[in-house]
């Protein structure tokens, strides 16, 4: 992956390099960026032995079919770049990745019905990009995502603007994150990004059916991998994780709001680390786990949602990532 100049023969040679291995990092309140409590959390990260870590601003609109999206406030761009900061003296490449956030639902219900909608939401939504991929150039990112389970807007040939804008003024290499396989195969705008971008949350099944949730990874991994095989890319994986509750491998995406559950540290550390053992395999670009606080006491024995941190999945990862090799310069 290059990505300076937007075409194929120079964006796959970045790929070549040791692959990004880290977490979705998310602001609390507790923790904002650019705080004492926020730098020891990024270090925590880095002894994992994380080398990457991808910072998640917000973007709001009202329901999914209203085109008023905006630059959400809860993280504004100088606690952004304080994060990027933070990130790189932690020995961390910073990764860009917003999200569309919807109250009540999720960024696969974004889809608007006028054409008229459609023109006003990218627009909106191309200025918020460029903001933050201006911030992620100043700053010192490493890569941006240019948009993260977007699923109903895939179709539109606004993105091919959206990521030429971006190419002006982030240099770094770019991706999309689609939800899952099925997202990934109908993404028409891969041949002009750097990575084919993909969260892995297939059902799973049985809790302790370890032959069943292995036939799901290697099913889901293989569909996306034909897709980046097809498209000349690497895969880049920006999502992968399970909540620590029983039952959790039936519904692998749903939070701890939508479903009260015992804890079950054992399952959520099992499932992780059979999906890093299939992905090594599969050699991707990138491979982030949801999710890690900025707040260095988050998760913890009690949490039942999917944070890792304090938690066993957090030494099974370690586990694997420290005998992964070098870590690269930020």
């Amino acid at each position: 992956m290059a990505g300076v100049s937007g075409q194929a023969g120079g964006q796959v040679r970045a790929g070549q390099r040791e692959g990004l291995r880290g977490f979705n990092m998310i602001e609390t309140a507790q923790a904002p960026f650019g705080s004492p409590a926020a730098a020891a959390s990024f270090r925590a990260a880095a002894a994992t032995g994380a080398n990457a870590a991808a910072l998640v601003p917000f973007l709001w609109q009202p329901n999914g079919g209203d085109p008023a999206i905006v630059l959400g406030d809860a993280l504004p761009v100088e606690r952004l770049a304080a994060g990027i900061a933070q990130a790189r003296e932690a020995g961390l490449q910073a990764v860009i990745k917003p999200h569309v956030w919807v109250p009540g639902g999720w960024a696969g219900l974004v889809a608007m019905e006028r054409e008229a909608d459609w023109t006003q939401w990218f627009a909106a939504y191309r200025r918020a990009i460029l903001l933050l991929a201006g911030l992620a150039a100043s700053a010192g990112a490493a890569e941006f995502v240019i948009g993260t389970e977007l699923r109903g807007t895939v179709h539109r040939p606004e993105w091919r603007e959206v990521i030429g804008g971006v190419r002006q003024v982030f240099s770094g290499p770019l991706t999309y994150v689609a939800q899952g396989a099925d997202e990934v195969e109908r993404v028409p705008f891969w041949d002009v990004l750097d990575a084919v971008g993909a969260s892995l949350y297939p059902v799973l099944g049985r809790a302790r059916d370890r032959s069943g949730w292995r036939g799901a990874m290697r099913d889901e991994i293989e569909r996306v991998r034909r897709v980046a095989e097809q498209a000349g890319r690497p895969v880049w994986i920006g999502e992968i994780g399970l909540r620590s509750a029983g039952d959790a491998t039936l519904r692998p995406w749903e939070s701890a709001e939508e479903r009260a559950a015992p804890v079950d540290l054992t399952l959520q550390a099992e499932v992780i680390g059979e999906w890093l053992e299939l992905l090594e395999a599969a050699n991707p670009a990138a491979v982030l786990v949801w999710r890690w606080f900025s707040d260095p006491e988050g998760g913890g024995p009690e949490d039942t949602d999917f944070t890792v941190q304090r938690k066993p999945a957090a030494d099974r990862i370690a586990a694997r990532w420290r005998r992964s090799g070098t870590t690269p310069p930020p």
